[in-house]
Parts: structure tokens; C-alpha cells; sequence
């Protein structure tokens, strides 16, 4: 018999990442034993977002944190599935690339995110999965105040070839009643609105952008019949209705989500940060419910 194995070695990582992978609910091998527990479990695999990444007054530059997307969902589905057990094995910087080839921040046994995955669903009654790629991929694109937009097809494209690997190899390794749920992006870059009319460009270039990588994300999960959770929508990314937000003024809708749901519009040393604050988390988990009721 196979000895058990951790899903992930934690070691330490680089400074400006300043993080520590947090993996909730137990490593188990075997799916008789889950069976026999009763236990089911939700998987929540891809990037920083998908562990709740975001500054905290501890780790000003940014942590894992229980706080995120995943914590809220696991205690919502509980009424579909009781004694839902999370485990998150997401890395910050995890591209389609890292998934299916290693490398990033984040150092594996199985050496890779995907092949982690797909052990974790051979050993495990795995009911939920959700999968959060695409954003890190296009990032470099977005850089220095303008929007390259060969850098965006390029890597949308990229994306394209290699997501549909991804999922197929992860619909192979799961049971016949797992669900699965890709997750759509917001634009932070709309944070950038505050800053000039430099950044006013660039966030309204950013718009575009992102769209184009959500488009082609609901394309490739439709594709494997799977619901796709609009974090676009839910953030309201393209209503431009005047809002007012208290120390900026009036400013279009989108931007005073932006403020109001991550960390891109708060004062150093939290901001600007990328990531969703606790209510963007809560709004993303909402996102995903609605995916997964069909809504």
C-alpha cells in the first residue's frame, strides 16, 4: 500500500510574497475511508484569491487568510451538503503554465497544483471543486500604465490551450457527483481611475481586457458544462452611473466597487492591493452560489 502523503510540503517563500499556503480539512488517502466517514469535500484550487489572499495587520504585504471566497461557500452549501470539509491548495501567481508544469511560488510533493489536484480527488469523496485561472496569466500585460494588447491575446490564447487540458484531466480523476464551478474576474485596474488621467486610461483600457479573458473563460468552461461564477457582474465592472465615495468624490460605479470590495483604493501600507477585501470575498462567494443554482 501506498504510505499517506501531504498534499503540500509548506516551506518558505519568497519575501514580496510573504505567504503561507493554508490547506483547512484533513489529508486523508483512501476514498473508502471518506466513504465510510460520511466525509464530502470541496477543492478549491488556482491562484492567490482562491485562499483568501489579502493584507492583514500582521502581514501588511499580503497573507492567506480565512477570509476568502472558499470559507464563505463552505459554510453556505452546508444546507446541500452537511459536514462540507474545505481543503484549499491554491498558490499566489498560479497561471495555467504553473498548473500543468510546477514552478511559481509554491513548492508541491506531487510537484504540480494539478497533479495535487488529481490526487486529492482520487482519495477523497470531492462534491465541489472550484477552479480560479486566467487572471496571473495576462497580468505582465497590464503593466506600467498601459494595457499591451498583443500580450493579452497572446496569453488569452495561451489560456485557451491550456485550461480545456486542465479541467479535462480533473473531470477524469473526479467522482460522477462533482461539481465543478470556474471562476470569473473583476478588474482591479479600475482602481488606477484615482490616480490622474493617466490612470482614468488605464482603466478604461483594463475594461477590455479582462472582458476578453472572461469572454474566452466562459467559452472554455461551457464547453466541459460548467457554470462559470460573473465576479464581472457581481462587481459591477462596466456601469459607469455616477457614484459618490467618501474622500474621492464622484467617480463611475465601477471604480467605487473597485474601492469598496478590495484593498486597491486604501491607504499604504494595505493599499493599493489587488486583492478582494472580506466583503469582496462575500460577494465572490455569492457569485458562485448563483453558479451553482443556475442563476
Amino acid at each position: 500500500m501506498k504510505p499517506p502523503r501531504r498534499l503540500w510540503r509548506t516551506l518558505p517563500l519568497a519575501a514580496a510574497i510573504g505567504f503561507a499556503l493554508l490547506l483547512v480539512g484533513a489529508w486523508q488517502p483512501g476514498r473508502a475511508d471518506a466513504a465510510t466517514t460520511g466525509a464530502q469535500y470541496y477543492l478549491d484550487v488556482g491562484g492567490s484569491a482562491s485562499v483568501g489572499f489579502q493584507p492583514t495587520t500582521a502581514r501588511p504585504d499580503g497573507q492567506s487568510t480565512q477570509a476568502g471566497y472558499a470559507d464563505d461557500l463552505v459554510n453556505e452549501v452546508r444546507s446541500i451538503w452537511p459536514g462540507l470539509q474545505l481543503a484549499r491548495i491554491g498558490c499566489p501567481g498560479a497561471t495555467t503554465v504553473t498548473m500543468l508544469e510546477g514552478g511559481g511560488h509554491c513548492p508541491y510533493t506531487d510537484e504540480t497544483q494539478l497533479a495535487t489536484a488529481i490526487e486529492f480527488l482520487h482519495t477523497h469523496n470531492t462534491v465541489l471543486m472550484t477552479v480560479d485561472l486566467g487572471f496571473n496569466n495576462m497580468r505582465t500585460c497590464i503593466a506600467r500604465g498601459e494595457v499591451n494588447e498583443l500580450c493579452v491575446d497572446q496569453s488569452i490564447d495561451l489560456v485557451g490551450q491550456q485550461l480545456p487540458r486542465i479541467l479535462a484531466q480533473l473531470r477524469a480523476a473526479g467522482g460522477p457527483g462533482l461539481r465543478i464551478v470556474g471562476i470569473g474576474h473583476y478588474d482591479p485596474y479600475l482602481g488606477d481611475y484615482l490616480h490622474g488621467s493617466a490612470g482614468r486610461l488605464l482603466a478604461s483600457a483594463s475594461i477590455g481586457a479582462i472582458s476578453q479573458l472572461d469572454q474566452s473563460l466562459q467559452s472554455i468552461y461551457a464547453s466541459f458544462g460548467i457554470p462559470m461564477a460573473d465576479v464581472a457582474g457581481s462587481f459591477d465592472t462596466t456601469s459607469v452611473e455616477p457614484t459618490m465615495v467618501t474622500g474621492a468624490g464622484v467617480v463611475p460605479r465601477n471604480v467605487a466597487r473597485i474601492c469598496a470590495l478590495t484593498w486597491m483604493c486604501a491607504a499604504p501600507p494595505y493599499g493599493p492591493n489587488q486583492h478582494p477585501n472580506a466583503d469582496g470575498y462575500r460577494v465572490i462567494s455569492q457569485a458562485i452560489e448563483s453558479a451553482l443554482s443556475g442563476g
